[in-house]
């Protein structure tokens, strides 16, 4: 009988990217809104009626992932070790200044679609093979630790698509058409390889559920708001 662990992997909750006057908050510092903090807090309760018992909790150390982590914890009145890893942040983005406006939609979406190239940029930055690169043997370390039995990371959408890619398929791939909605969680039943593991749960939200507010993806989201920003902006400078 294989022997598995159990790893819960979040998206943190909602965000404003974008301050009211257009501009975008630093990456490193984009706080959750009510609502995120409101998702946070429903999962915490989720987990705990559940009977779940989480026994270490990461997260990629960015200000949105610490603040769900936290709101989690208060929730489900869970006290595990709290860690912080570098490897587990969000895909870097270039300057949005810097991308034409013919270019946004591809700049914006096109990482998120399909089984995605491995050159293939986010926002004039980051490859989504320098994320696989740098995200994938992180797990792997995690998974080394045989320390834990049940373990909560709080990372971001694009790290947690590369991570379900991982445990679908193997192989260093990044499908993009996985729904990664705030707030949502993910449960991976882990075997000793990818191909013993379960993903048992993908983008459970207890907000929500059936996601009946959208049929956007969250890039798409993001792209209209930037570009109702960006067309603002440009009225205001002429």
């Amino acid at each position: 009988m294989i022997e598995r662990r159990r790893l819960l992997l979040m998206r943190h909750g909602s965000v404003d990217y974008f301050d009211a006057e257009g501009r975008p908050y630093p990456p490193d510092d984009v706080p959750l809104t009510e609502l995120g903090i409101a998702q946070a807090r429903a999962m915490g309760e989720a987990l705990a009626a559940g009977g779940t018992s989480i026994d270490r909790v990461m997260t990629s150390g960015l200000r949105r992932t610490r603040q769900t982590a936290q709101h989690v914890l208060q929730a489900a009145r869970f006290a595990p070790p709290l860690d912080h890893w570098d490897d587990f942040q969000e895909i870097r983005g270039g300057r949005l200044s810097a991308i034409r406006d013919d270019e946004l939609r591809d700049a914006f979406i096109a990482v998120f679609e399909g089984p995605v190239p491995r050159d293939k940029q986010f926002l004039g930055g980051e490859t989504i093979g320098q994320l696989l690169d740098r995200v994938l043997p992180a797990v792997q370390r995690l998974l080394a630790d045989e320390a834990w039995d049940t373990a909560l990371l709080v990372a971001h959408g694009g790290v947690n698509r590369a991570v379900l890619s991982w445990f679908l398929t193997g192989q260093h791939v990044f499908l993009g058409g996985l729904a990664q909605d705030a707030g949502c969680l993910n449960v991976i039943d882990v075997g000793p390889t990818p191909a013993t593991s379960i993903v048992r749960v993908v983008n459970f939200c207890p907000i929500d559920t059936l996601r009946t507010d959208t049929r956007l993806s969250t890039m798409e989201e993001l792209l209209q708001k930037y570009l109702k920003l960006r067309a603002h902006m440009g009225t205001e400078s002429r």
